[in-house]
């Protein structure tokens, strides 16, 4: 079975200190691909600041709507869809809600489901929060307290398109926050807490799982 992991920094498992990325076996998507073993294949599609829909003018490529149509191209067969986007969304210079950025993500789906083959199984993820002054000297200036709001109110617009699209759904920030390093990515604990509520989750999509729960 193939399991597509499209997102952001948190997918490809940015380090909240800034000095690299987190090895596979700390990295949620490396854990999750332990926890579910050999019979499963987790293809790893995290990239730093990819939005769902909006263009970052100081980054190329990271838009998801523009790389999500071949990414599922390219990975052909997917059997699953985990998605997980929307963090970079809530930056100042965007100014969108969160209802706007669920409107992205619908895109995103839709896209996807057209570019494939096949048809496949999608669970939506609606991220952790970014932290209580994510955006002071230090952290990252690109959010502010508004930010901060609207990455609250991503789970209940979230829930909304994960329905209207026949797709599964789980709140990253029931299980995880964010680093106190920088507010905004997952540390250590973190992975390891997604990657259990994520493997929870698909346990409870597919009943070849349910023996190993």
């Amino acid at each position: 079975m193939n399991i597509l992991c499209f997102g952001d920094s948190n997918t490809y498992g940015y380090k909240p200190d800034r000095t690299g990325r987190f090895d596979e076996s700390i990295r949620w998507t490396g854990l999750l691909q332990k926890k579910l073993g050999p019979d499963y294949h987790i293809i790893e599609e995290g990239l730093c600041g990819r939005t769902t829909v909006f263009q970052d003018e100081l980054r190329e490529g990271r838009r998801g709507l523009d790389l999500i149509g071949v990414t599922v191209e390219m990975q052909t067969p997917v059997d699953l869809m985990i998605l997980m986007l929307g963090t970079n969304d809530c930056k100042t210079r965007y100014g969108a809600s969160a209802t706007v950025i669920a409107r992205g993500l619908d895109q995103v789906i839709r896209k996807a489901r057209k570019s494939s083959p096949t048809p496949f199984d999608i669970l939506v993820i609606s991220p952790i929060h970014l932290g209580k002054g994510v955006g002071e000297p230090d952290f990252d200036p690109e959010f502010n307290s508004d930010s901060e709001a609207v990455s609250r109110n991503l789970a209940a617009e979230y829930r909304k398109v994960a329905l209207q699209n026949h797709a599964a759904f789980l709140n990253a920030a029931d299980f995880a926050s964010p680093s106190v390093t920088d507010r905004e990515h997952l540390d250590e604990a973190g992975h390891a807490a997604l990657a259990d509520a994520v493997y929870r989750r698909i346990s409870l999509m597919y009943d070849a799982l349910s023996d190993v729960i």
